[in-house]
This record gives C-alpha cells, structure tokens and sequence, in this order.
C-alpha cells in the first residue's frame, strides 16, 4: 500500500492542505510532505494523529474490500493488510481482514530490535490483548511496565496511555486483538 499517496489523496478529499494538517495533527508540514512523498514512514502514533485530524479512522484508511458476495472467512498470508510497514526500525503491523467491517481487530505486530511504537502514547477507546509468539516486548501502560516473553500476554483499557518497546536483541512478534477497531 502507498501510505504517502493514500493520506495525500483523502486530504484533499477533505479540502486540508499540508500546513493545516499539520497543525491540527501536532506535526511540522515538512513531516506530513516527507509522508506524502514516501521519504520517511510515520509511527503509528503519528498516523494516528493525523488521521484523528482529518478524521477517518485507522480502519478505514487501512480498509481492503472484503468479496462482495459475502463475508470472507480465510485470508492467505498476500491478502493480510500491511498497516505499519517495517522502515528504519520500526516494527510492522498486519491486519487480518477490513476492521471497518467487524467488531474485533486483528493484528500480526512485528518489532525489530529497537523498535518501538514511536515517541508518543498510544490512547483510543476500546481494549486490546495479545500474546508474544517470538522474542519479547516492553509493554509500558499507565506507568506500569512489563517485559514480557514468549506466551506471555496482555489485556488493557487502551484509554490508558500505553506503548510497545522491544529491548531484546532478536525480532518480536506479538499476534494482538482490539475491540472496536482502532487502526
């Protein structure tokens, strides 16, 4: 998916120009041209501002349409919807199936060594799990932190302010849920 194109596209859409979106999402218009141009990729937390700013919801920027004869029920691994794609360091989110379309949200998050969810703290309605499957992951909410490993999980109110870190030298990947969608 061309991150850059897309936010372009329904910003004009939505009549912003660079400068406004920029300053309604907290962001310099540099940063949103950068993004735009496919020079640099926003961590999720700055996505998420700046499509709040827009507003149209992660899901919905995100969205694959499902087959219009009915639900779809099986997914291949080329027709999961890569969300956050893995650039300078940061991790890759996958998301199974159109959130637009379901109560529950499904994620394959991947972080490489260092990798974190970015400098700001994720907040949205809702509640999400997950559950490490490789490596392990820093998971900070509310002020409490936790390093947790393979089959260690999590279960939290996602309006509390909340981040991923991975401090391991190995790639971690965390299979995670939210409901209602929120990415």
């Amino acid at each position: 998916m061309d991150i850059g194109q897309k936010l372009k596209t329904i910003r004009k859409k939505h009549g912003l120009s660079q400068r406004e979106l920029a300053a309604r999402a907290g962001l310099t218009n540099g940063t949103i041209s950068l993004i735009e141009q496919n020079r640099t990729s926003p961590s999720v937390a700055s996505l998420k501002s700046l499509l709040d700013a827009i507003p149209i919801s992660m899901a919905e920027f995100f969205s694959t349409l499902e087959e219009a004869e009915g639900p779809k029920v099986f997914y291949r691994r080329d027709e999961v919807t890569e969300i956050a794609p893995t650039s300078d360091g940061k991790g890759s989110l996958r998301q199974l199936g159109n959130a637009e379309h379901h109560a529950l949200q499904v994620l394959h998050e991947t972080y490489p060594p260092g990798a974190d969810t970015g400098p700001e703290w994720l907040v949205h309605e809702g509640e999400e799990a997950g559950i490490v499957v490789r490596g392990s992951v820093e998971v900070t909410v509310d002020g409490q932190v936790s390093v947790l490993s393979v089959g260690d999980g999590y279960l939290f109110d996602s309006t509390l302010p909340h981040r991923f870190r991975n401090i391991g030298e190995e790639v971690c990947e965390v299979v995670s849920a939210c409901t209602p969608p929120s990415f």
